[in-house]
């Protein structure tokens, strides 16, 4: 069914990021989708009318940039979704600062300052800012423990995203959504459910859950997880 409603999804050239594009593609909804690298983002071409923005999200000057493009236009969902597994070999007593660094500017500092700078540009409280986090950010679950500075990552994110709700007291909802273990690029082949599948059921609980305010870090089926 066509609706009004406008997305802009950073992070949207492949897995999950173009998933959800689709998904609210086929509801009708006008999409705003970034990539690092348009010539890498083909599939995401290929869809009529979304438009199609670059973005480094770790660049400040490039965020300004895209804000200046946007400039005018409002949405009814803003969903952060770029984030990166961080280095092959995750033992702490191994880490490189610039590894770790890029990790946690990537998962949990960018991804505010994005919301920070494009979120007033959401249309009203019935609007929802939505980030991808994952269930590996509850530091009471010890599954993952080989990805722990992933994991350490996404609990950072969880940490930022409740500080921006302290902080900002938006009276649009906020979503810190766990997608389910994907089969994409990073979830691996060996992962319970296809993008299909996930994207589906997190664009649902965005319909769901737009209107009713709060911070909820949910699954895709909308189960409530423990921060």
């Amino acid at each position: 069914m066509t609706t009004s409603k406008t997305a802009l999804i950073i992070g949207a050239s492949r897995g999950l990021g173009l998933g959800l594009v689709q998904r609210l593609h086929e509801d009708g909804w006008k999409v705003v989708a970034t990539v690092r690298d348009p010539a890498k983002a083909k599939d995401l071409a290929a869809l009529p009318d979304v438009q199609v923005e670059t973005l480094e999200m770790n660049s400040g000057e490039q965020i300004d940039a895209l804000q200046q493009r946007l400039q005018g236009q409002v949405f009814d969902l803003l969903f952060v979704n770029a984030g990166v597994m961080g280095p092959g070999d995750q033992n702490a007593e191994r880490a490189k600062l610039a590894d770790v660094g890029d990790l946690f500017l990537t998962n949990a500092v960018s991804p505010i300052r994005v919301a920070q700078r494009l979120a007033p540009q959401l249309r009203d409280r019935h609007s929802v800012l939505a980030f991808m986090s994952s269930i590996l950010g509850c530091v009471a679950i010890p599954d993952g423990s080989e990805m722990c500075l992933y994991k350490a990552s996404k609990a950072a994110l969880n940490s930022m995203i409740n500080s921006y709700v302290t902080l900002q007291q938006p009276s649009y909802t906020v979503l810190a959504m766990h997608p389910g273990w994907v089969k994409t690029d990073m979830g691996g082949e060996n992962a319970e459910i296809d993008v299909l599948t996930s994207t589906r059921g997190m664009r649902d609980q965005i319909n769901a859950n737009a209107g009713k305010g709060g911070l909820h870090f949910i699954n895709y089926k909308g189960e409530t997880l423990v921060w």
